[in-house]
């Protein structure tokens, strides 16, 4: 049988923003898409899909590269005519919420079809993706597309992230709103990330399944990093979000090179409507969805660390002691790396 081929490419540059969930990957991708050339923040759980069913060998990897590839010219296309494109006004990647409304509303009735790829080399618009906790299994990724993308990862302090990986593990999975590639084990639908672990992800509860996720994928990204770091077509710029919102200069600086995109005044009109910079970290925007997610109101008078006690004895209170000791050296080990308060 002849080996899939797609040779030819529309995509130049497309930018993922990877991180586990709480982390703020959507504030990331919606600054980005401030920038010159950047699309809007969008989702390609296709993309995820194929990454995921790889990492469970039910995808040959040639298929998962030639998809890739075939995925995010797709999407450029499609987001080039208009289509693809969210306008659903609460969603956080609506091109409603845009700093460009106007430039999503116009490709609706402009020319499309065959003049699409020639817009493109002139306009040399930037693919914005937000995925999921994917640098475990990006490997189909750096194969298709080598040196036109870059992983941006956004890490953040355990105790800020706990909260919304607990809601995740207790309403989400096993609902049907959950689509996340999923494996059987013992008559159970596990998601793909649990394998290896099944049955401590099955013997524990939903704060526990949180604790554990982000140590088993914390530890396995920080190995194929050290893995990729040998290969120079590979780009991951890890930024930590505290240190980003308290003094986002040097990192947007980072970012701008990094992605080849001029930081323009939509860029620095997003950022203040994300609150950024900020006084405290945790002074984020209050808007439903991140309730929802677990977000709650800063304490009044109270420090950053006081603020981050009062998270970890919520934590204390309702996990095993193994579970305990897991997430207290994941917070020791991040607040060496990157910020203690």
């Amino acid at each position: 049988m002849s080996a899939l081929s797609r040779k030819q490419h529309l995509a130049d540059k497309i930018v993922f923003v990877d991180g586990l969930p709480g982390c703020g990957k959507t504030l990331f991708s919606n600054i980005i898409s401030g920038m010159d050339r950047v699309e809007l923040l969008s989702y390609s759980y296709e993309i995820e899909h194929i990454c995921a069913l790889q990492y469970l060998d039910k995808m040959p990897m040639e298929t998962a590269i030639n998809m890739v590839r075939m995925q995010t010219d797709l999407k450029l296309y499609n987001v080039m005519m208009g289509r693809d494109v969210n306008f659903r006004p609460t969603d956080l990647s609506s091109a409603i919420n845009n700093h460009n409304t106007s430039r999503y509303f116009q490709r609706l009735f402009a020319p499309g079809d065959e003049i699409i790829p020639e817009n493109i080399k002139k306009e040399r618009p930037i693919l914005n993706f937000s995925v999921h906790n994917m640098l475990v299994n990006s490997n189909p990724i750096w194969r298709a597309l080598g040196s036109r993308c870059i992983f941006i990862e956004i890490v953040r302090h355990p105790l800020y992230m706990i909260r919304q990986q607990a809601l995740n593990m207790e309403n989400l999975f096993e609902n049907v709103r959950n689509f996340t590639v999923c494996f059987e084990y013992k008559g159970r639908e596990l998601p793909y990330y649990v394998r290896g672990w099944e049955e401590r992800y099955l013997e524990s509860n939903a704060l526990e399944k949180a604790i554990y996720f982000i140590d088993e994928l914390t530890r396995k990204t920080e190995k194929i990093k050290r893995e990729f770091k040998k290969n120079n077509n590979i780009k991951i710029l890890t930024i930590p979000f505290e240190p980003f919102v308290l003094d986002p200069e040097i990192w947007m600086k980072k970012i701008s090179t990094e992605i080849g995109a001029k930081i323009t005044s939509a860029t620095e009109r997003v950022m203040s409507e994300q609150k950024i910079p900020r006084d405290k970290v945790s002074a984020g925007l209050d808007i439903g969805i991140y309730r929802r997610c677990g977000w709650t109101v800063p304490i009044d008078g109270a420090t950053e660390s006081d603020e981050l006690n009062i998270r970890r004895i919520d934590v204390a209170n309702n996990v095993n002691k193994h579970a305990l000791s897991t997430f207290d050296n994941l917070i020791e080990k991040y607040e060496k790396n990157y910020w203690k308060p």
